[in-house]
């Protein structure tokens, strides 16, 4: 039993390896993890859903502990990757009710970070009149942020004053998106979408030209210069079919 659980553990491990040398993994926020997240992480349809599941509830897992009691992940996989797990200061404090996150002991008002004006985030220490429209033009190219760690995106804000802001807006709505077809949309489709630049897009065409549709968002990894550690974010916006 003893070696079985070995070579399992090493399986794994293998198996997580050969993800990381396709997609690089990058500090992130374990839970706003997408289906494609998971998958690249080494996750189980079945853990991947245990999380949305808890999610659905608004509840946050603040630790590494937490996230193996809510997933079931095995120790090995906790072991390979919780250190990427990045919990922002905001969520370490489970909010209270929907309108109150509740930091140290301070309470603070919580706004919806989309609908925030530029005057409403001047408000945060560390936000100034030009990243505070920064914010409100990149959330506007967006169509309205999907999830808090767009945020982080935004050209030129810290990640410590991203933190700090996090503690004051959440996401009370997000916006219905209709995602682009990865399999049809032409260059100048593609390019609308905030993460994807001029060149990538010609080689997403170019790919699906020599190589056929692609049958898997996973398959992205494989275009030149894809930014692979934003497609957690990415595939948000995409479909492999109408």
């Amino acid at each position: 039993m003893v070696a079985r659980d070995s070579q399992e553990r090493v399986d794994s491990l293998k198996q997580l390896s050969f993800k990381k040398d396709s997609v690089k993994l990058f500090p992130f926020n374990p839970n706003f993890i997408t289906d494609y997240k998971g998958y690249t992480l080494g996750m189980s349809v079945e853990e991947i859903n245990k999380l949305h599941t808890f999610r659905a509830s608004d509840q946050f897992v603040n630790s590494s502990e937490e996230f193996q009691k809510v997933t079931k992940i095995s120790d090995s996989l906790l072991q390979a990757i919780s250190p990427y797990f990045k919990f922002p200061e905001w969520i370490k404090k489970k909010p209270q009710n929907n309108s109150i996150i509740s930091h140290s002991t301070k309470k603070y008002k919580v706004a919806d970070l989309n609908t925030a004006t530029a005057e409403d985030l001047k408000k945060i220490s560390g936000i100034g009149e030009k990243l505070s429209d920064r914010i409100v033009k990149f959330r506007d190219r967006l169509g309205g942020f999907l999830v808090t760690e767009q945020l982080f995106d935004v050209y030129g804000l810290e990640a410590d004053v991203a933190d700090r802001t996090l503690k004051h807006f959440k996401l009370l709505s997000t916006p219905e998106i209709k995602k682009t077809n990865i399999n049809t949309a032409p260059v100048n489709q593609l390019v609308k979408l905030v993460y994807i630049r001029y060149a990538v897009a010609q080689e997403i065409v170019r790919y699906r030209e020599q190589n056929g549709s692609f049958s898997s968002l996973n398959e992205l990894i494989n275009i030149k210069d894809f930014p692979t550690e934003k497609i957690d974010r990415i595939v948000l916006y995409l479909s492999i079919k109408d």
